[in-house]
């Protein structure tokens, strides 16, 4: 397994903790050069690469006339071009390698908008495009994609709204991030052969409907 950050010091010591399974390698996704970098490591250590998680992203909220420039382009870098660029670099190797998956992690933003998130949302709905056409594009070299779409998660990205109330959600909490890795590790493997192309949901059934009663 491949650790891939820019936070070199906790990726370094999360690698340690999981062993020789693991290396760190520092990743800028937004870099070519560390993207095919990561990716030589990768068949340089374990001796081949048939899984690719792009899970790196960025959370902008501002009202579409006070998004700056400088907030659009950093944020799509990271959260859509980051993610070409990891599977333009894996690609060929993947196939390789194959059977192979590649697992994108969008949003349920990457599924329906909201006020004040028109630079993430545009960022995870054409994740959601770009795990489609390289699921396509990739089918037939033995390669999967497929896309995640988390609801609200208790991350540090959701730390200023992890206490809010979410009446509006079948389940009523936020979800834990192993009830999204179950499903990436799930998507990552053979027992989703037949999968590709397709959107994976888990937001506590958020995106069924308002589960907020009628008085």
């Amino acid at each position: 397994m491949v650790i891939a950050d820019v936070l070199d010091e906790l990726g370094a010591a999360l690698a340690a903790e999981l062993g020789p399974r693991a290396i760190f390698v520092h990743l800028d996704v937004t870099s070519t050069a560390d993207w095919e970098n990561a990716v030589a490591k990768a068949v340089e250590v374990f001796g081949s690469l048939n899984v690719l998680i792009n899970n790196a992203g960025i959370l902008t909220v501002a009202p579409i006339g006070e998004i700056t420039d400088a907030q659009w382009d950093r944020l799509i870098a990271i959260n859509l071009t980051g993610a070409f660029k990891g599977v333009r670099a894996a690609a060929a190797v993947l196939a390789r390698f194959a059977p192979s998956s590649i697992v994108n992690v969008s949003s349920t933003a990457g599924l329906t908008g909201f006020a004040g998130g028109i630079a993430y949302v545009s960022s995870k709905f054409a994740l959601r495009g770009l795990t489609k056409a390289a699921a396509v594009e990739l089918g037939r070299s033995g390669v999967r994609v497929n896309s995640v779409h988390p609801g609200n998660i208790t991350t540090p990205m959701t730390a200023g709204f992890a206490d809010a109330p979410v009446p509006h959600v079948a389940m009523n909490r936020f979800g834990e991030p192993s009830e999204i890795t179950n499903l990436v590790v799930f998507l990552a493997s053979d027992e989703s052969s037949f999968s590709t192309g397709s959107e994976f949901i888990a937001d506590g059934g958020e995106t069924a409907g308002n589960a907020t009663a009628f008085d």
